[in-house]
């Protein structure tokens, strides 16, 4: 998965490290948190449990946030979330 070219190059307005942290641990940080954000920012999830690859993308479409896209972490494992608060 790649992030967009506009979200590439935006740096989130909030990163949650949720490294080495187990489902569901990771969605309940972005939902905690997604709030403190302007509407229309992004927010950066780092992640590396691999339930976060479908977790993500579901929690966004449920809850009508848009899902920016991944991106891999180097050389540590996991992932970037991008995610764009829509209200």
């Amino acid at each position: 998965m790649a992030y967009p070219q506009d979200a590439a190059v935006q740096p989130p307005a909030l990163r949650i490290d949720a490294l080495g942290k187990k489902c569901p641990l990771p969605i309940i940080m972005l939902a905690q948190r997604i709030g403190e954000v302007p509407i229309g920012n992004v927010i950066e999830v780092l992640a590396d449990d691999p339930a976060t690859k479908t977790d993500v993308p579901a929690w966004c479409g449920l809850k009508s946030h848009e899902f920016v896209g991944a991106g891999e972490l180097a050389p540590a494992p996991g992932w970037a979330f991008r995610i764009r608060r829509s209200y």
